[in-house]
């Protein structure tokens, strides 16, 4: 069995006081013998603006964010999720990146987001995350020695199409950094985590921002574990930062999925 944790957190405009607060969660997570740590989206920085996000990237494989999460896997003893960084994408675009380090500090995989954030939420509630990040457009599995990690990140979480493509590749357990929307998060968070998890029967971590940020946004935290049959193993139940821990018993799931096996008599694929 394996130890996974979320961290949630309330990250602000400046880089290096939320790597300091990254830190303090992840040693903790640490602390309680998780395996995997998961960080949410825009650990690092939750910027003022698009321009601020552009301002903050980092060149591929090197850079402030990406040196801590390598030092962190390395000193922690663990595999990290690293929520997702601004990496460049040329002059004035970046990735929302999620690179994937083992306890090494070796950088192992990443997944660059690939659906963006442009919706109008409510009346004066609107985002336009493709207007400075350039979409991935390749799933990601990473093959650790408690299984294979689909990665996903927050809005990815709507395209179910998504984790079947990573469920192909043979993932048993996903990674969501995410940064939902308080307006959304309320209404659509728990239900689409858990059916992500579900309907592939894979277990799920689904790690969260939450409170109100420096840069007048709100969201909705509530990180939570999922096991593969759909019931939440740990949850954050608030905004507030923290980190949530649950146990993977990849025979338990190998038997469920044995005993339930939905993924093979699926007929359109």
């Amino acid at each position: 069995m394996h130890k996974f944790a979320a961290v949630q957190m309330c990250s602000g405009l400046d880089v290096t006081v939320n790597l300091r607060e990254a830190s303090k969660l992840m040693a903790k997570a640490a602390a309680g013998g998780a395996e995997l740590i998961v960080l949410p989206e825009n650990f690092a920085l939750m910027a003022r603006d698009d321009a601020g996000r552009v301002a903050a990237g980092e060149v591929d494989g090197s850079g402030q964010i990406q040196d801590f999460l390598a030092e962190k896997a390395q000193s922690l003893k663990a595999w990290i999720v690293g929520g997702t960084v601004p990496v460049m994408a040329g002059r004035e675009r970046v990735f929302a990146r999620c690179p994937v380090y083992d306890p090494q500090g070796r950088r192992t995989a990443y997944y660059d987001k690939i659906h963006m954030f442009d919706v109008q939420v409510g009346g004066a509630e609107s985002y336009h995350e493709s207007a400075r990040t350039e979409a991935g457009g390749t799933p990601t599995v990473v093959t650790t020695p408690f299984g294979k990690l689909g990665l996903a990140v927050c809005y990815d979480l709507r395209f179910p199409e998504l984790f079947r493509a990573l469920v192909t590749q043979g993932a048993t357990c996903f990674a969501v950094p995410s940064a939902f929307t308080k307006t959304t998060g309320q209404r659509h968070w728990d239900m689409l985590v858990r059916a992500r998890a579900v309907e592939n029967l894979s277990f799920t971590v689904a790690a969260a921002q939450g409170g109100h940020h420096a840069n007048g946004r709100d969201t909705w935290g509530r990180s939570m574990v999922v096991d593969a049959w759909g019931e939440v193993v740990a949850e954050k139940r608030d905004a507030e930062p923290g980190v949530v821990t649950g146990v993977f018993d990849p025979l338990q799931q190998s038997r469920l999925r044995g005993k339930f096996p939905a993924l093979s008599h699926r007929k359109l694929v």
